[in-house]
């Protein structure tokens, strides 16, 4: 054992230029994964300390106990409690202090008229409190608010909308508020705010009046303070006795759990599996970069363990010296990562910031398992990927070291038989259960099942496939670069195996971007033929919804528009939220008559106009998933208590509704804070569309200057959300796309030390430097055209069979962007060229008698 460790680490440091490409690839994915799950690490703290310092003063919270989830709806919907109820629990034994809280949406307009916040992160409003310990806010500047129109507003927010103490602004609550800022306050002792939330303090009256449901006498819940002595399970014992029915006391500790787990359940398992997932696509494109390294180096090293052999070492002895060098490259590589994984978290945190997600800030935390299973997983892959190669090293025969031998190869032979009907296998059965999946249910896991068998079939069949591919990509060479691009050609083809290897890691980059690509153009293309096919309108006026992030827009501002001379009809689109079948259900709360001159809801079956205050309306394609006809009776669970329903209309959903309408009469006496999504307008015949959004604009900065668009305009802010979720992933593919592209360069590097003699050769005949460094570029973009091409077709297939598998419905479209993807093409193919400057470069340096001496 301790010669074959010796032989290891000489071997190593003979060739460690050789491994130098290896060792960076799994510093990479290393650093990629250890940089997640210490962000990860780093936030779930960050928020564990941010709420339990906030909520430190709170010893118990009274509540309504039921709540209605749905989608959209973070913290789900509760119905509100008698704010008297403050009152009485004070004079509870054992309660120090009790304050009723007011809280809902509310969403500043910064100093230059934009909103601030709005894209996820809640925008908060509430009433300010009193009581010090019970305020999770603490004033940095200025002071409380204490007449009607004064406000706080967190320190992040500020900062954001450029406000400050003594400036005035709009609150939209959805109805437009104008506030005076009396007061700066941060979260907890110094936290900006929470996370990137942003809140707004009020006093009690103008709380109660723009936030809650029915104005006076309500409040969200009673935060409650013990006196010292009294614990917290107590408090909630001596308070709970009194207390209404269908209302609950949880202790504070179980409000501020509550309140982290629905930022670390939700968003952090969210994110970090986002990150993970991207952190796995680095190192599994690092793993083929790693694999073809080794089976280079040991192709190389044919004579060299021939001898070893020879001299008496047995196979497992060579098989273990070569999985030693592995090994050691692996841990020294991980440990490498492990230290700039701490690097990546700041990035991570930065990427994240310069999109609009900022995180709260905190001091870095590594876990155990930041450490450990980075570690571990940077080494297994090491291992794993030398472990065929050190096979074919344990193989060789000692009467080797006698002869001359080759390193190149071929997929010819048994080999090759072999891998053609293996690939051919993978790819006929993967293929139609791919299709299948997309096509029949749909279902995204018998889809899912047959792209990994068609990815498995891609990379079995590339060796097969490399040869012919890189002659037909690089038929041109010859004619545009004479000489230099036939032996560029002829190079590149010469080991289809290793082509293959190194353009896999490409290949398997580029299919992931394109496959986003494709899935994101499908999305927008969705988006924009619903709204161009169900939406008759001309304008849209619309906010973000309080599921977003923001407050919506007034349910006021729809009648406000329709007294325009300029405007035929308006009609606002709401959101509510209820239970239906035991499940939580998002309804649109609208004027469905009004509604069906605006918007095209298809064909509809009975009448929309009948609807009053018990009548549903109900798309096709929900009504047959639940088994309703006209007539049918639904119970609908609000947050105050169960209505029934009669389906009254059928209609075609899929457009700009959604699977439930009722009247905003219907809805009245359940809603909680109203506000609609947008205000659907169109105008009388004859209005020049330019003068109609104007007269729609100045009506609507009234309400706090929500966005007027067209059509056109509408469809694609709708879409806007995609086209940043592509920036975040191909910012976070970046690395993989990178690593692959060391491979390619590693290769080369390889390929140029191995082909020495050959390259001085060529130089003694009369190439010149120019002529071999433009060689060894071509060659360096045909494997990177091989990659790329594979993977645009492979991510294109699989973004089709994506977009149809998660399209339930049947509404989805599917679009190939041809722009982006030919950008996908030229980008692989630069990158490719890219990556042969440095080998390029090493190969016009050689001495050319040093190199035709060279064995």
């Amino acid at each position: 054992m301790n010669g074959t460790l010796r032989i290891s680490l000489r071997s190593l440091r003979a060739h460690r230029r050789r491994l130098a490409g290896t060792f960076l690839a799994i510093l990479l994915g290393v650093s990629f994964l250890t940089g997640t799950m210490v962000l990860g690490d780093t936030l779930r703290s960050n928020f564990d300390t941010l709420f339990a310092d906030a909520n430190a003063g709170t010893d118990a919270v009274v509540r309504s106990a039921d709540v209605l989830e749905a989608q959209n709806t973070p913290g789900g919907v509760r119905a509100p409690v008698d704010a008297s109820l403050a009152d009485r629990l004070r004079a509870v034994p054992g309660v120090a202090a009790a304050e009723a809280s007011v809280q809902g949406a509310g969403q500043l307009v910064g100093k230059n008229g934009e909103p601030v916040g709005g894209q996820g992160p809640p925008t908060i409003a509430g009433n300010w409190l009193a009581d010090g310990k019970l305020n999770p806010y603490h004033l940095a500047e200025g002071r409380a608010p204490a007449a009607p129109g004064e406000a706080v507003v967190n320190r992040g927010a500020a900062k954001a909308g450029g406000l400050k103490v003594g400036d005035t602004t709009v609150l939209r609550t959805p109805d437009p508020l104008r506030i005076t800022i009396v007061g700066i306050a941060t979260f907890g002792t110094s936290a900006d705010g929470m996370g990137p939330s942003t809140f707004t303090g009020l006093t009690f009256a103008d709380a109660e009046r723009y936030l809650m449901p029915k104005g006076e006498g309500q409040a969200s819940a009673i935060k409650v303070r013990a006196v010292q002595g009294t614990s917290q399970r107590q408090l909630v014992e001596k308070l709970q006795p009194g207390l209404p029915k269908g209302v609950e006391a949880l202790t504070g500790a179980a409000a501020t759990a509550e309140s982290t787990a629905e930022v670390s359940g939700r968003f952090l398992s969210m994110f970090t599996t986002l990150l993970l997932v991207f952190a796995g696509i680095a190192l599994l494109v690092a793993t083929f970069t790693i694999h073809n390294t080794f089976a280079i180096v040991v192709a190389q090293r044919t004579r060299e363990n021939a001898l070893l052999r020879a001299l008496g070492a047995a196979r497992r002895q060579v098989l273990a010296a070569t999985l030693a060098e592995a090994l050691v490259v692996g841990l020294l590589a991980s440990l490498a990562g492990l230290l700039g994984g701490v690097g990546v978290a700041a990035g991570l945190k930065a990427l994240f910031a310069a999109f609009g997600f900022s995180l709260p800030t905190g001091g870095m935390v590594i876990g155990a398992a930041s450490v450990v299973l980075p570690l571990l997983v940077g080494t297994v892959v090491a291992l794993g990927s030398a472990l065929l190669p050190a096979v074919r090293a344990g193989r060789t025969a000692p009467l080797a070291a006698m002869r001359d031998t080759a390193v190149d190869g071929t997929a010819a032979g048994r080999s090759g038989r072999v891998r053609s009907v293996l690939g051919a296998l993978l790819l006929a059965g993967g293929v139609p259960v791919t299709v299948l999946g997309a096509t029949d249910g749909p279902s995204v896991a018998l889809a899912t099942t047959g792209a990994l068998a068609v990815l498995a079939g891609m990379v079995v069949l590339g060796p097969v496939a490399a040869a012919l591919a890189v002659r037909v990509l690089g038929a041109p060479l010859p004619r545009l670069r004479g000489v230099s691009g036939a032996l560029a050609r002829r190079n590149a083809a010469r080991n289809p195996a290793r082509t293959a290897a190194t353009a896999t890691a490409l290949l398997v980059g580029v299919a992931v971007v394109t496959l986003f690509t494709v899935f994101g153009a499908s999305i927008k293309a969705t988006m924009d033929r619903t709204v161009q096919d169900s939406f008759a309108g001309d304008l849209a006026v619309s906010a973000p919804s309080r599921g977003a992030g923001g407050s919506g827009v007034s349910p006021k501002l729809a009648d406000a528009v329709s007294a325009l001379p300029e405007v035929q009809q308006s009609v606002g689109l709401g959101r509510g939220v209820a239970r239906i079948d035991g499940h939580g259900r998002t309804l649109d709360v609208t004027d469905p008559a009004r509604l069906g001159g605006i918007v095209d809801l298809g064909r509809v079956d009975g009448s929309l106009a009948a609807l009053g205050t018990d009548g549903l309306a109900v798309s096709r394609t929900e009504a047959a998933k639940q088994g309703w006809a006209l007539g049918s009776s639904v119970g609908v669970a609000f947050s105050d208590g169960t209505q029934t329903f009669t389906v009254k209309a059928l209609y075609q959903g899929g457009g700009v509704a959604g699977d439930y309408l009722i009247t905003r009469q219907a809805w009245a006496p359940h809603r909680g804070q109203d506000s609609d999504t947008m205000v659907a307008v169109a105008l009388k015949p004859g209005v020049p569309l330019g003068e109609g959004k104007a007269a729609v604009q100045r009506v609507a900065a009234e309400f706090g200057n929500p966005q007027v668009q067209d059509r056109d305009e509408y469809a694609a802010s709708a879409a806007s959300g995609v086209d940043m979720m592509l920036s975040i992933v191909y910012a976070l593919l970046a690395l993989a796309v990178l690593i692959a592209l060391l491979g390619i360069a590693n290769t080369l590097t390889l390929a140029v030390h191995e082909r020495t003699r050959e390259l001085g050769l060529l130089r003694a005949v009369g190439q010149t430097r120019g002529q071999l460094r433009a060689m060894v570029r071509w060659e360096s973009v045909l494997v990177a055209a091989f990659g790329t091409v594979g993977g645009l077709g492979l991510g294109a297939f699989l973004g089709w069979a994506l977009v149809k598998a998660s399209d339930t419905a049947g509404t989805g479209s599917f679009a190939v962007p041809p722009l982006q993807l030919t950008v996908v093409l030229l980008a692989g193919m630069l990158a490719g060229a890219v990556a042969g400057l440095r080998p390029a470069g090493r190969a016009a340096r050689l001495d050319v008698l040093q190199a035709v001496a060279a064995e």
